[in-house]
């Protein structure tokens, strides 16, 4: 999985895990992709926040200080399909 996958998954997962703190699933997944990032990728840190229409990722590789920015409708869309679906709000 290439640094921009893994972190996009891992800002969808960590945005449902931070609206549905119970759900141990979305947790425990959230984890599997911090270990993505830090084993497969190197990056020692890493942090999202809203930024107007975008999600903004800082991330720390290599000793050096980088960004990304993904489409917060599109990172928001997992916790939308999930909220949508009555299975998972039981």
């Amino acid at each position: 999985m290439n640094l921009q996958d893994a972190l996009f998954n891992w800002l969808q997962i960590s945005l449902v895990a931070a609206a549905r703190p119970e759900d141990g699933a979305a947790v425990e997944t959230r984890e599997f992709f911090e270990v993505i990032l830090r084993e497969d990728h190197g990056l020692q840190s890493f942090a999202y926040e809203p930024e107007g229409d975008r999600y903004r990722i800082d991330y720390t590789a290599e000793g050096q200080s980088r960004t990304q920015r993904f489409d917060a409708e599109l990172a928001d869309q997992l916790l939308t399909d999930i909220n949508s679906n009555p299975k998972y709000n039981e």
